[in-house]
Order: C-alpha cells, then structure tokens, then sequence
C-alpha cells in the first residue's frame, strides 16, 4: 500500500469528519419546510458555519479524488470511513463527553476493520471491465436504490427519513467517487480534452450535488447519531462495489481471504453504527432542549 494514497485519503477523511459536524451544526436550524428542497442550499449559503463545513467537505473529496487515482477504489474507500472517527473527536471536544466504552469498541472495530479488510483483501489494480453494459447495471442499481430510498424518506419524513436519506447519499458517494476516478483516468490520458468530452464529470457533478441535498435534508431533520453512520457505511460499500465490479479493482478471493475480507467489512459496519450512535455526536434543538430539561 502507497503512503501516499494512505496519508491522502486518512486526510480526505479528516476533512469529511469535521466537514460533517459543523453541517450538521448550521442544518439543524433550518426550517423544515426546505426538506429535501435545492431551497435548503440556498438557506444554509448564508450560515458560516456551514460554508467552513461545506469547504471542508470540498478539500476533503478534493484529497479522496487525488488518492483515487493513485489507488485503488477498495484501498480508499475503506480509509474514507475513518471519517467518523474525526467527526466523533470534533463532537467530542464540543460536547465535553468521555469516549467510553461504547466509544473505544466502535473505534476499534472500525480501526480494525479496515486493517483487516485491506490485509486480507491486498486491493489491486486490474484491467477495467470492457462490457459496457456493466457500469451501466452497476450504477443503475445504485442510483435506483438511492431514488427508492428517498421516495420512501419523503413519505415518513421525521421517522426513518434521516436513516434513508443518508443511505441514498452514501450510495451517489459511492458511484461518484467511481465516476471521479474514472474522469482522472481519462485526464491522464487525453487532457482537458479528452475529460470534457466525456459524460462522467457531469455525472459526477450532478450526483454531488443531489447527495449534497440528500445529506442536508437528513441533517436537518435529525441529530448526526442517526444519519451520519448510514452515510459513512453506505458510501465504501458502494464504492467497493463499484471497484471490483467494473473498474477494474481486484482483491484476494480464496476462501480464508474472503472470510476475513467479510469479517472486515462487517467490523467497519459495526464500528460505524457504535461510534455514530455515541453520546457525543450532535443532536438536535429539540434532543438538547429535553437534554436539558431531564438534567
């Protein structure tokens, strides 16, 4: 593994980390009549607290983008997920809560899920799928998923609405990330150019701003212990899907390598869902208001 796809994407996930908290932060005060809304953006334009987040969240896609291609897909997006460790110290530092048990378990579950998955997985590059039906079925089925979600989180709107919107965005993540690699291979290799001749910068524009709007809305409408762990999963379980399924990415696939590899994954899953269920994670007006009313 590179250090500088290493250093690169822990840094990315940095930036996210923080990122997220300090969105979530100006989000929670919007009004919700912008749910799901491009309103909401325009809202949230006017809080400095959350164009810090959304600058953060720039410089940290802007580092995934540059680790993506110098790496493979299913080594980054794995250290991508370390975001929420970021977003749980910045929380943290707010919030003036210990870490826990709950906390330490999470962190080292997630810590060691990612060693375990890249250890046992050694992600590698190959040569891209030449069926261009794949990506196409591939990203279909993402993009149809995160629509399903969605449609379903603006029906249930303040019950499982933040749980599915952040799914939804954790899959666009996903796919973008994938397309993002895909626009510096063809940088690489034909320019300027060669890049705006292409559909996947467009795509990759579009589906960041969309999951932008996904995230935002679930921010809003709910304390970060119930979106951001979604997100954080979602995202590199999409992207590794993406990875191997037709970028090209391979990994390890005997039988004690995909044990593990599985073991791994579902080690960053459970990590995710402890740390972003933390006590110290954000919450809302409301949760605060009866927080303190309890206390």
């Amino acid at each position: 593994m590179s250090v500088l796809v290493l250093v690169l994407a822990v840094s990315a996930a940095c930036c996210l980390g923080f990122g997220f908290v300090l969105q979530q932060n100006a989000a929670r005060q919007a009004p919700l009549s912008d749910f799901l809304s491009p309103r909401l953006l325009l809202d949230l334009m006017k809080v400095p607290r959350w164009l810090g987040g959304i600058g953060l969240m720039v410089a940290g896609m802007a580092l995934g983008a540059v680790a993506l291609s110098q790496g493979e897909i299913s080594l980054v997006e794995p250290l991508l997920a370390t975001n929420l460790l970021f977003a749980l110290a910045l929380s943290r530092k707010q919030s003036k809560q210990p870490l826990g048990r709950q906390g330490w378990a999470g962190l080292t579950l997630l810590a060691g899920g990612v060693t375990t998955f890249i250890v046992a997985g050694e992600p590698r590059g190959g040569t891209a799928v030449t069926d261009p039906l794949r990506p196409w079925l591939i990203i279909g089925v993402m993009v149809g998923l995160a629509l399903l979600f969605t449609a379903y989180a603006k029906r249930s709107r303040l019950s499982s609405a933040p749980v599915l919107l952040s799914l939804a965005a954790g899959l666009l993540y996903g796919v973008q990330d994938a397309l993002t690699r895909v626009s510096g291979q063809r940088f690489s290799e034909g320019g300027l150019v060669e890049l705006l001749t292409g559909w996947q910068p467009y795509a990759v524009l579009v589906l960041g701003v969309t999951g932008l709007i996904l995230v935002q809305s679930a921010f809003e409408t709910a304390p970060l212990r119930m979106s951001l762990p979604a997100l954080t999963a979602a995202q590199p379980l999409a992207g590794i899907i993406c990875g191997v399924g037709f970028l090209g990415d391979r990994l390890r696939t005997d039988t004690g390598a995909l044990a593990w590899e599985a073991a791994g994954l579902a080690a960053i899953v459970v990590g995710i869902v402890l740390l972003g269920m933390h006590p110290a994670m954000p919450c809302t007006q409301t949760e605060r208001a009866r927080q303190l009313q309890t206390s």
